[in-house]
């Protein structure tokens, strides 16, 4: 068994039609490769009730992903896009500020203000989180959300080739969604429907709720091959004590956690390993992580040499998840953000 693990060990090779560019016709119409043992069994996103048991809960991510790619100039005519990755106060004596990735031939300096797309202004502060941090701060002329609501696109991933549209706007969020702030959707949520719900709940399957703000950085490739000398992204979560007291619960009673979703792995296992009141997780999930709290995992299918390629294999073994991905290549499974969704058993103690 593989104990050392370096970047390329978790490339693989995608065809590009493989990249799922718009959703199923139905959400829980995906497909769904059922991982838990070592024969991965091809089903339909809709068959999950049936997969789980009285007594699990079901962790869901209820973020909101906020229409945070705008667009604008500079004063020299040059055009700029910004993502606005965290709102970092919305008192106007606070002045509005965002800190944002900033794309643009020539960076300009601090001070510069910026004309946006819809009337308003963005003023470069600086950088962020500190004079070499890797976003930029800005000041918005009014508040953040409002203008990110009446003048934002959906900021699909980069994968993606087309521009957003209205159906993006609704199907790139999933049916629960409630706290604005990520400018990612937790993906493997998307599959859900009402109709799936209502049979979970039939089922006696339990729900819960963690928030965590998926940050752009999680497409952000590892270019370091040691693994290890890769830094992660911190990203805004939240575990509320009502979650923590219906794991306690699941775990009394016998039953499972299931995370749907990475970034709800994320979310739990940074409250377990760093305590409750942790509220910014740059956890980094590599083959060797002790798990906590998470037993089951639905999770979409992931870029090659990502992070998240490293989560699931840390989770459920790595030549486990490499067999299950050439599995679903060759059974023309679709991949990424809109593509379809495996359930996979957790292997490590």
């Amino acid at each position: 068994m593989k104990t050392h693990f370096s970047l390329s060990d978790f490339d693989f090779t995608l065809p590009d039609e493989l990249i799922a560019q718009h959703p199923a016709a139905e959400r829980s119409a995906s497909r769904l490769l059922d991982g838990r043992s070592s024969a991965p069994v091809d089903r339909r996103f809709a068959e999950l009730p049936d997969l789980l048991k009285a007594g699990d809960l079901l962790v869901l991510n209820d973020t909101k992903v906020v229409k945070a790619r705008l667009f604008g100039q500079k004063s020299s005519g040059g055009r700029l896009e910004l993502l606005i990755e965290r709102v970092l106060s919305l008192s106007p004596d606070a002045g509005h500020e965002v800190a944002a990735h900033m794309k643009v031939s020539k960076k300009p300096l601090p001070g510069a203000v910026m004309q946006m797309d819809g009337g308003f202004t963005a003023t470069l502060l600086g950088r962020w989180p500190n004079e070499d941090g890797p976003l930029y701060r800005f000041a918005l002329s009014s508040d953040p959300y409002t203008l990110m609501e009446s003048h934002g696109h959906v900021p699909l991933p980069p994968y993606i080739t087309h521009s957003d549209s209205a159906d993006d706007e609704r199907r790139y969020q999933t049916v629960f969604a409630k706290n604005p702030g990520a400018v990612a959707a937790p993906t493997a949520a998307l599959h859900f429907d009402e109709a799936v719900l209502v049979q979970l709940e039939e089922r006696g399957i339990q729900r819960a709720t963690v928030t965590l703000h998926v940050g752009a950085g999680t497409f952000r490739p590892v270019k370091a091959e040691d693994i290890a000398d890769h830094v992660m992204h911190f990203e805004r979560f939240e575990v509320p004590e009502a979650t923590l007291q219906a794991i306690r619960d699941c775990k009394a009673r016998g039953g499972r956690v299931v995370a749907v979703g990475t970034t709800s792995v994320r979310a739990l296992e940074s409250a377990a390993k760093f305590g409750p009141e942790c509220r910014d997780t740059n956890i980094f999930i590599t083959p060797g992580f002790e798990f906590q709290v998470v037993d089951l995992l639905l999770t979409n299918f992931h870029l090659p040499k990502s992070t998240l390629m490293m989560l699931v294999s840390a989770f459920a073994g790595y030549e486990h998840i490499m067999a299950l991905y050439r599995h679903a290549i060759t059974r023309r499974y679709r991949f990424f953000s809109y593509g379809d969704a495996m359930l996979l058993q957790r292997t490590t103690p």
